[in-house]
């Protein structure tokens, strides 16, 4: 099973990983490198048969009566994700070794973290269930959490880990809800098989929109886009792997991943266009006006996250083509630049671009590399991001007038794209004028190779375009199939023309980037997405305060009256709505079952109108062995035994800590006015108990299937003919020691009650004769005198 294996492989060699880190920190990064590279080798090897059309498959069941499972697919689009988290999680650890001080405390964290989360990523974009996805989508918001935080030590670290941690999770749990919805409605929640046979009707569009809500804040769209520029107080290597190659990509996967079972579904690939057109062009817009270079690539990887929400969301051959490209060309040239500006910001101790000047005089190796990176990103040819561009702008040409505005666009987004990429390669390499040249060493091979090989790649896969193209093309295939294919050269076309004058344009903008710079200034900023989070935020807090500071106000039976409310108006109102009365109820089952149960209930009554204490406490624990007698009765003495150990050291307990308390309970003119709507409060509790427990009894026509398997394992698995004990005792063992060890934890707090109150007693007893010696001793010397 080569597949969990990987998966396995990353998680368990991470967990190793802290006690190498204490050794040697450049040993734990060589060893994290491993499993990423063993997996990209192997999906390598296997690229051939997955675009041939055979697929692998994986299924672990490890719920398998209630149809949870690990299941785990390797098809076109897992084979190129594949290829980035593995390939660029690869040469981000080598290139950690370099970055990361030796040694060193982030280098000691980042190296098993950044591990677990290339396994988690791994996971995700190989899992083929609904559910075995949300595990890993989880797992990486935890990872992401932790590797942006850090230590945790500066304000802004771990504020901009929250951020994240908010959005992304909130995100998350829409999205599963979703999910719940999708794989409930369609009786699966296998992905494969919602691709074969789409579901359709309300419950799915709900879906969708549930979805895309977590796909929107994982990719950081509009209007949850601010955690991603946030995100960048994390170290250079972190965002290249997380937040630009790897886990933002993780929205952009799961609108292409499910794209077929939601095609033609408006509330699908409507939002996925206008959110993705809308974030491309303001992301675009922001980079432009950024000095720091992280939050420029931050910002620039928000525009194209856009970019790839619309293609991918659209459900049409060629744009699944040119998403798949994209995809691909982003992770690479975005990887690059990252790891270009974290060189720069190594060597020169800035990543101000007002700051720096006349590197690439200093470091023109380093400079060819980031020039490959820029022009991929601006979409110029024979990059691998030409190919993805002019393919974009062909998806939207056959259509009609929405088609064509939404190729305007694309083209404007692509403008602001290439001015931003210029202002990388400017603002990093030029010489500025009144600027003094920035000092620089010159970098170490491992931090230049680990740059140079993704930009290298998309070169490599512009110029041999029939591989990207094939790998494009399995993808597309599942939306029909079409005479389009990525090429180099197809003519003087629309297309064609549409990207030269997307680049004539970004060079015009980046020509006049004073002017436009002064422009922005003096627009109106009426919208703010950090601002809003932290209002939101604000006014979260503020809300949370009213609300404690009304219902936390000390009171044990106002907090058990604000639960029983709960009760009564959330599943209490389902169950008036929708039970029905169970069919052949009897009222009892055995004779002594009557006096049990009206012992029970005159003991209930009796607590409720008891005035002392120990009256209220042993009314209850004659409620609580009647219940033990009806567990008799019922054929369960387990369940007796322990309720009746349970009752004996409550009671117990209660009468130590009622020698402390008053004899009665306080009567005051608070609790005469209350009085009332308690009764009320507590008869509907129980009404909805007792009923709850009736129907819900009846509501089983037939044992469940895990108790047939018990039935067939007890007598011959351990011989004991008792089930019950069968299952505490052998098949539930660590639930009895668990229970054990609460009876042992309730009777050791009652034995420290009682030396406690013995060794209270004797230091009464020892001041009272301390008083006693020192008043004779002062009688004694009054009389002598």
């Amino acid at each position: 099973m080569p597949l969990l294996a990987f998966v396995i492989a990353h998680l368990l060699v991470a967990l190793g990983l802290p006690a190498i880190t204490r050794r040697s920190t450049r040993a734990a990064f060589l060893i994290a490198a491993v499993p990423p590279a063993a997996a990209l080798g192997w999906v390598l090897s296997q690229a051939p048969a997955v675009l041939d059309g055979q697929v692998s498959t994986e299924t672990v069941a490890w719920a398998p009566l209630i149809g949870l499972e690990f299941s785990f697919r390797l098809d076109a689009l897992a084979l190129l994700m594949t290829i980035l988290v593995a390939g660029i999680g690869a040469l981000v650890l080598l290139y950690s070794d370099y970055y990361f001080a030796a040694g060193s405390g982030a280098a000691r964290r980042s190296a098993p973290l950044l591990l677990a989360f290339a396994g988690a990523m791994l996971g995700l974009v190989l899992a083929d269930d609904l559910i075995t996805l949300y595990v890993f989508w989880e797992l990486t918001t935890i990872c992401s959490f932790l590797l942006v935080g850090q230590a945790g030590v500066s304000r802004g670290s771990r504020r901009s880990a929250l951020q994240a941690l908010m959005i992304t999770t909130l995100g998350g749990l829409v999205m599963l809800l979703g999910f719940v919805v999708l794989g409930e409605s369609a009786g699966t929640y296998r992905i494969s098989e919602l691709m074969a046979n789409p579901p359709g009707g309300a419950p799915v569009a709900v879906a969708a929109v549930l979805i895309l809500v977590g796909a929107f804040t994982k990719s950081a769209q509009i209007p949850f886009h601010n955690w991603l520029p946030a995100a960048m107080v994390a170290p250079t290597p972190i965002s290249a792997y997380l937040h630009a190659a790897s886990m933002v990509k993780a929205g952009v996967f799961l609108v292409a991943r499910l794209a077929p079972v939601f095609l033609g579904v408006a509330v699908w690939w409507v939002p996925a266009v206008v959110f993705g057109l809308v974030t491309m062009l303001l992301g675009g817009w922001r980079a432009l006006h950024e000095y720091d270079l992280k939050k420029l690539l931050a910002y620039g990887t928000v525009s194209q996250l856009g970019f790839l929400m619309v293609l991918l969301g659209t459900g049409t051959y060629t744009a699944a083509v040119a998403g798949a490209a994209m995809l691909l060309a982003h992770g690479l040239f975005k990887a690059t630049l990252f790891l270009v500006v974290g060189i720069v910001d190594h060597e020169a101790g800035t990543r101000d671009l007002r700051e720096l000047s006349g590197l690439g005089r200093r470091m023109p190796w380093l400079a060819g590399i980031a020039l490959l990176g820029v022009a991929s990103m601006a979409g110029l040819p024979p990059m691998l991001g030409f190919l993805g561009k002019e393919a974009a702008f062909s998806a939207f040409l056959e259509g009609d007038r929405t088609d064509l505005l939404i190729d305007v666009v694309l083209v404007g987004g692509s403008m602001l794209t290439v001015a931003y990429s210029l202002r990388v390669l400017w603002g990093v390499f030029a010489t500025k004028p009144g600027v003094a040249p920035t000092e620089a060493s010159r970098p170490a091979l491992l931090g230049f190779a680990a740059a140079a090989l993704p930009s290298l790649a998309g070169v490599v896969l512009g110029i041999g375009y029939p591989v990207a193209d094939e790998l494009a093309t399995a993808y597309a295939a599942v939306f029909g199939t079409h005479d389009y294919h990525l090429d180099l050269w197809h003519g003087w076309t629309v297309p064609l023309l549409l990207s030269a004058f997307a680049v004539a344009g970004g060079v015009v903008l980046h020509l006049a980037r004073t002017h436009v710079t002064g422009f922005r200034e003096e627009l109106p900023h009426p919208l703010d997405a950090q601002r809003g989070y932290e209002r939101i935020m604000a006014l979260l807090e503020r809300v949370a305060v009213g609300v404690t500071g009304r219902l936390q106000v000390g009171s044990l039976p106002t907090y058990l009256g604000i639960i029983l409310l709960t009760v009564l108006a959330v599943p209490g109102t389902a169950l008036a709505l929708r039970a029905s009365a169970p069919e052949n109820l009897r009222a009892y089952d055995e004779l002594l079952q009557l006096p049990l149960a009206v012992a029970v209930v005159v003991a209930a009554i009796a607590v409720a109108r008891s005035r002392r204490r120990l009256t209220a406490v042993l009314m209850v624990g004659v409620v609580g062995y009647g219940i033990g007698g009806l567990f008799i009765v019922d054929g369960g003495p387990d369940l007796a035994l322990a309720q009746f150990l349970v009752e004996t050291l409550t009671l117990v307990a209660f009468v130590l800590v009622l020698r402390r308390l008053p004899v009665r309970f306080a009567q005051g003119d608070g609790a005469r006015a209350l009085r009332w709507p308690k009764m009320v409060i507590a008869a509907a509790a129980g009404m909805f108990i007792a009923a709850a427990a009736v129907v819900f009894s009846s509501a089983r026509q037939a044992p469940p299937q895990a108790t047939a398997r018990y039935v067939v394992d007890a007598p011959q698995g351990t011989g004991a003919t008792n089930i019950v004990n069968a299952i505490i005792v052998d098949f539930r063992a660590f639930d009895t020691v668990g229970e054990i060890s609460v009876l042992a934890v309730a009777a050791t707090g009652v034995a420290s009650l009682v030396l406690a109150a013995r060794h209270e007693r004797r230091k009464r007893s020892s001041r009272r004769a301390e008083t006693r010696t020192t008043v004779l001793s002062g009688t004694q010397e009054e009389v002598r005198e």
